[in-house]
């Protein structure tokens, strides 16, 4: 009890900080540990950590909307064509069985690290605000599409591409993205963790309950952290963690070999 006690308090430091500053999803840190160290089925392990991702997500997104950086308007309208666009890309996937992409998460998120430290994203609200609204939903609708596509056929990378699509191609400043990267992420979460859990049966509960929890706390200690940094240390601060993040889940990929 105590070892799973401990995996899953790590792991939740490692998801609730990635989701709670860059709007990661739980799932690339919390499914390799589990299945690493617990030795939890695959499917279930995923379950797991998508369900952890539902309320850290959803306290994050509050968080960063009382702080107004939060862009509900067009983060729905990107939920909506991620969620459909994503079962496209399942269907796709499943049509071609030996493409995989194994690695695509842990890409995205040394990338991101490294541009975050870098090139630090210092757009700010002002400058966003030259864009008009009916070109931002249809950049919306398009990015939605390219995110759920590739979330779909890949199966990993949903926060990390919706992270970058929004700072590098929509031109969004990095709590704004954030904020509502975390919004889509908290529909998408729930999404799968319930398709999981009815698919797979009921996960183990004693895991499912830490990593929830202990996601949920340090999601809400960097959402918190986030939203009053200044934008040099906030990009400088994500960048380190999603760096560490990335080299932390390619050593768990590793071991589970």
């Amino acid at each position: 009890m105590l070892y799973t006690f401990f995996i899953c308090f790590v792991a939740g430091i490692g998801a609730g900080l990635g989701t709670g500053f860059a709007g990661m999803s739980a799932a690339a840190v919390i499914s390799p540990m589990l299945i690493t160290f617990l030795h939890i089925p695959a499917y279930q392990a995923v379950g797991i950590a998508l369900a952890s991702d539902v309320l850290a997500s959803a306290v994050s997104a509050y968080i960063y909307y009382k702080n107004k950086n939060l862009d509900i308007k067009n983060g729905l309208v990107m939920m909506a064509t991620v969620l459909l666009f994503t079962l496209v890309g399942s269907w796709v996937a499943s049509l071609l069985p030996n493409a995989t992409l194994g690695g695509f998460s842990v890409f995205m998120t040394f990338l991101l690290g490294i541009k975050f430290l870098v090139r630090p994203v210092m757009t700010t609200k002002e400058s966003m605000g030259n864009t008009s609204p009916r070109k931002r939903v249809i950049q919306s609708v398009i990015c939605g599409t390219l995110v759920g596509f590739i979330c779909g056929f890949v199966g990993a990378g949903g926060g990390m591409m919706m992270l970058l699509i929004l700072t590098s191609v929509l031109g969004y400043e990095l709590k704004t993205a954030v904020g509502t990267s975390v919004l889509i992420m908290t529909f998408t979460a729930l999404t799968g963790a319930v398709s999981h859990f009815v698919i797979g049966g009921a996960p183990d509960i004693t895991a499912l309950v830490l990593c929830v929890v202990f996601t949920l706390i340090w999601a809400r200690i960097a959402a918190v952290f986030a939203n009053r940094a200044e934008p040099r240390t906030l990009n400088r601060a994500t960048g380190i963690v999603l760096v560490v993040l990335g080299a932390a889940i390619f050593a768990f990929s590793m071991l589970g070999r």
